[in-house]
């Protein structure tokens, strides 16, 4: 028996509080191991909550997609384009703001996945650039974005809670 191709859809306001879920339980178990409990709850508190993610949902120049695995919810990316970007690179650039895979879907290609709708989604917009930020210690994301073709051009402070962290942006050419 084969497992049936993942599917990826856009996130609509509906998918609200699997939203939530699958980003509230894929950045902890990404990054609790690594963090105080009191500034992931920090964090959590202020910028993953229904209220601010339906904000988020619904800011022109942002897109949610979902990745499902035999019709359950495996991961998910948020792209921006324009003035939704999170560093000013210009409307001819793509930012991957996040892509997080649920823990029991990884090592099953699924972010390759999430990369390359990220990519198909710049090209179709016209974009010739796409670009990202990765925490300097997720060395595996780092690694992954490298043989994706993405290099390091800039730093900028990411805060998780009250905890100044640093975040390597990287970036890739598209023709």
């Amino acid at each position: 028996m084969s497992l049936s191709a993942p599917v990826i859809r856009a996130v609509t306001p509906e998918d609200l509080d699997d939203l939530l879920r699958i980003s509230i339980s894929t950045f902890l178990d990404t990054f609790a191991a690594s963090n105080t409990p009191e500034n992931m709850q920090r964090y959590l508190d202020g910028n993953l909550t229904a209220a601010r993610l339906q904000q988020e949902l619904a800011v022109p120049g942002s897109a949610f997609f979902f990745i499902l695995v035999e019709g359950t919810l495996a991961g998910y990316l948020k792209v921006n384009t324009g003035a939704a970007q999170t560093e000013a690179l210009g409307d001819s650039s793509l930012e991957v703001e996040r892509i997080y895979i649920a823990k029991d879907h990884k090592g099953l290609g699924l972010g390759r996945l999430l990369m390359d709708k990220a990519f198909a989604l710049a090209k179709e917009q016209g974009h010739n650039l796409l670009w990202l930020g990765v925490w300097e210690h997720n060395e595996a994301a780092i690694a992954f974005y490298r043989k994706l073709g993405l290099a390091p051009f800039d730093t900028h402070a990411f805060y998780l809670g009250e905890d100044k962290q640093t975040d390597i942006l990287m970036k890739i050419a598209l023709s």
